[in-house]
Parts: structure tokens; sequence; C-alpha cells
């Protein structure tokens, strides 16, 4: 019997509705089963969610966007890494850098070589040896070219592009490869017996019925919560921000490659450069802090003039206790929430896709299939919960309640254990391909003040002599490379210069 899905629907717009939509318009291109969008324009979309990860390289190659283009219509700019400051302690700062750092020898990754050496007083900053990072200081950047084993040739980076741009492109493409969608709020959602989702009542009294349906309304959760009742975890415990005000200010200066996280004394503040504007947060927590003082911090901490009345946005950090349940699959922030420290919540909504690609069901719905999407998916969260714990516990900050209690709380065994194997001897390891790499983890660990006791052994392999001659010919490397790069700005305008915004 053929038991192929027949019609899907996608509950939600904006980007998580969007991505979703335009990923399996492109995919079953309009013959594998029909796809409907149902959004309103009554309700908003936190539309905030404006610095990625390199992943998303990924999800662009898949519905196959032309990048300049991209760049262009989402008014975007390029991104190299984070900048953390004030995060160890008031007046430090780091970059959590995309792509390599310094050059592996004899198998051993080159931040050993670093440690030991830095010991001995006889290391640069890190930062001179990592592409991105020493771009970043420069405000330079271009994309990777074919030169051999130069670090040119793996340049990884990133985007900040304005949300709601984003999801407006993405949805034109979507309805070329044949997505239909309704405007329209749900009223009601009707159920089969078997507590199947059957289909969407809308307020002009039209009804919908699906196969597959894929919540992406958001926190309301509306299928996934309100009407399965899935359960929520929540992790306000470890990650106790519960807040955030948003603004738009004005360019003041040419845009950086990278975003800027700024710890504040009861969260912290983003600052992403657009080509048009300035993106800018305050993320806190309402339990140290009130909604007027937090106003006050962003907008007296803003580079430019406001362009908008600040935005509050509440939210709890956690996830569902199923991503996926019965005939119903949450995506975006239906499905969960991370705050943006890291840029991970469009990386989430990626992941949903491909996972859902890997198993996409029919209309009986392997109970196996699913239990599996969901262990995956829980994974994929709770790795990226641990990564984002650890800006918070590990810092010297004293200054606030906040930062007190961040500082002595109780974390995640995985974490605790991660820590204390860095602070043994520098090493850092990726479990079953979790989404932070050991460069990741070694980045921020070190920026946040833990310091190793000791090295890779196998470093010794090289006497202290010639391992400094090594040290100082790739850092003469990373020099020359990042003088080849033109400005950040220059590369924009030379490729996907977006047209002004009036």
């Amino acid at each position: 019997m053929n038991h192929k899905l027949r019609k899907i629907i996608v509950l939600g717009g904006g980007s998580a509705g969007w991505m979703t939509a335009a990923a399996l318009g492109k995919v079953l291109k309009n013959q594998y089963c029909q796809i409907q969008v149902i959004e309103s324009e009554q309700i908003g979309t936190v539309g905030v969610g404006e610095a990625t990860i390199p992943q998303i390289m990924l999800y662009n190659q898949l519905i196959g966007v032309d990048e300049d283009e991209f760049v262009r219509r989402t008014q975007g700019t390029f991104k190299l890494g984070i900048q953390f400051v004030d995060w160890h302690r008031p007046g430090s700062s780091y970059f959590h850098a995309f792509g390599d750092v310094g050059k592996n020898m004899e198998g051993v990754q080159f931040y050993h070589y670093w440690l030991k050496m830095r010991a001995r007083g006889k290391a640069a900053p890190l930062d001179d040896y990592t592409l991105t990072s020493l771009a970043c200081h420069e405000k330079r950047f271009m994309r990777p070219v074919d030169a051999g084993n130069s670090p040119l040739s793996n340049i990884a980076y990133a985007f900040h592009f304005d949300a709601g741009l984003f999801a407006k492109y993405l949805r034109e493409l979507a309805e070329g490869w044949g997505v239909v969608r309704t405007e329209g709020k749900v009223t009601e959602v009707r159920q089969h017996e078997n507590g199947f989702l059957r289909s969407l009542v809308l307020e002009d009294g039209s009804e919908h019925a699906a196969d597959f349906f894929i919540d992406c309304s958001g926190f309301r959760g509306l299928l996934i919560e309100q009407t399965l009742k899935t359960g929520f975890e929540d992790w306000s415990h470890w990650l106790p921000c519960d807040r955030a005000i948003a603004v738009p200010s004005a360019n003041s200066t040419e845009p950086w490659p990278f975003t800027r996280a700024t710890a504040q004394k009861a969260g912290w503040q983003w600052r992403i450069p657009l080509q048009h504007r300035v993106g800018n947060g305050h993320v806190y927590s309402s339990r140290f802090m009130s909604e007027d003082e937090a106003t006050g911090i962003l907008l007296d901490n803003l580079d430019g003039e406001p362009l908008a009345e600040p935005r509050l946005i509440r939210f709890v950090t956690g996830k569902r206790r199923q991503f996926w349940n019965r005939n119903c699959l949450a995506v975006g922030l239906a499905g969960g929430f991370m705050e943006p420290l890291e840029s991970t919540s469009l990386h989430l909504v990626q992941a949903a896709i491909s996972k859902l690609f890997s198993f996409f069901p029919d209309r009986q719905f392997a109970q196996a299939d699913i239990d599996e999407f969901n262990r995956q998916m829980h994974f994929d969260y709770d790795r990226i919960r641990d990564f984002l714990i650890l800006h918070y516990h590990a810092t010297n900050r004293n200054d606030s309640p906040f930062w007190d209690y961040c500082r002595t709380m109780a974390v995640p065994e995985e974490l605790t254990q991660k820590i204390e194997q860095f602070r043994s001897n520098g090493r850092v390891f990726r479990f079953n391909n979790e989404m932070f790499s050991d460069l990741s983890w070694f980045e921020v660990m070190l920026g946040q003040g833990i310091e190793p006791r000791g090295y890779h052994p196998l470093v010794d392999v090289f006497g202290e002599e010639e391992l400094a001659r090594r040290l100082e010919s790739i850092r003469g490397v990373i020099r020359k490379s990042v003088d080849y790069m033109p400005s950040h700005q220059n590369f924009i305008d030379q490729h996907c210069k977006a047209r002004k915004i009036y």
C-alpha cells in the first residue's frame, strides 16, 4: 500500500517557518506532496536572530541560493567569530573565532604547543596564530580561495542579516517552488481519535487538513504544547536570563566582521552590524534587574542613534520533552529556546530540517524513527546548553548578585568533566560530533579564565628552540594572509552591496 504523505502544513512563518518551507519546497519539488504555510500577519515574529554560524552554508547549499544575492537581499554582512567583552572580568576581551587555530603538528593540536611556549614566555597572543581572529581585529574579510596549503584556502565564515528580510527572501523562493501560503489565525485544532492532529480551523471558518504538521508557531507552541501537551524542560536554573530588550540603531562606523557580546551586571548586550543598521539587544535576568534598568543600560551603550522604540521579549530557556510527537514536529522556538549568546538559534532550526529529511515519515509514522529523531535533537540541545552555561559559570566576576549566582551554581556533570579535563592538561574532546569543536571549547575556556596546569606530553617531542621557530613561522604566515585580505567594507562594496532602504 502507498502510505506516502499527501500534505504537510507548516504553522507559522518567520525564519523557522520559511526555512522549513523553502527546504521542503526545494527537495520535494512540488511533486511528492503539497506543502502549505499558514501564518498570520496579526502575530508578530521574534525577528532578532540576526547572527549565524558557519553551518548555515550547508542550508544555503541545500536550497541553492546565490550567496551575493542572499547577502544583498538581507542587508547582510559577514561574520568571522564572536568577541566576548568583560566576561572573564571587567576589562577582559577574547574572540571565539571560526576556523583553525595555528597548524597542528605530529597529530597534536596546535594549541598544546602554544600552551607550552606561552608558559615559558615565548609565544605571542593566541589571536596572532588565528586568521579569523586577526582579521576581526583589523576589520578584514574575504571568501576562501584556492591557495594550496595557505590559510586563505580555508576561511570559515557565517553571516549577519536582517531576520525579517531573510524570511521574506525565503518565502519568495518557497512560493517559487510551489509552496502555498495561507493568511489566517488558527482558532481551533482538530484531532483524530488517536490524538494525532487532523486539521486547523482559521478565523474565516476554513478548515485545513494534513497528514503531517510542522509547528513553527514560536514560544506559544500552539500544536506541540497547547494541543498535544508535550511538556517542557526548564533550564533557567542554569541559564537564568529570561528577558531581552532589542532595538536597532544607526551605523556609526563601517561594519566589522564579527558579533560583539558584552557582559553587563545581570546579563549581556549584543551588537550585530548590518549594512543598513546595527542590531542591538540586552539579554538579562528579571530576578536580578528591572526592565527599566535593563533598557537604560542598552540605550546608554548604543554606538548610534536608536531607530525604533525598544522592544521587550520574554523567554524561558529550555526544550520540549519531545520535539516530534505523533504527527507533529516542533521547529525553532516551538521546540525550545537557547539564548543567542553563540548564535545557535537558526542552526537548531537547520538541524531539525536536516534530521527531518533523514527520518522523513510516511503516514504510518514509525515510532522507532521518531524516537531516534528526538534522541538526536535532545543531544544537540543539551551539548549547546552546556557550552552556553560555560560562559556564565567560568568567570572571575564578583561585582553583582547575578554573577555571584552564576559563578557558584552547580552545573551539569558533563560540563564539569570537560572543565576538569581541560584544567588538568589542556585536553578537550569532541563527543559524538557535538556542535562545538575542541577549538571552540578551547577558545572559550581559555577566554573565560580557565588555565590548564599542563599540556599534551607529546609536545615535548620538539625542543624549545625548534618549537619557537615553528610558532614564529606560523605567525608570519597568518600575518601575511591577513595582510592580503581586503577590508570587510571593500569586500561588501565589490560583491554584495545592498540597495539603500529609505
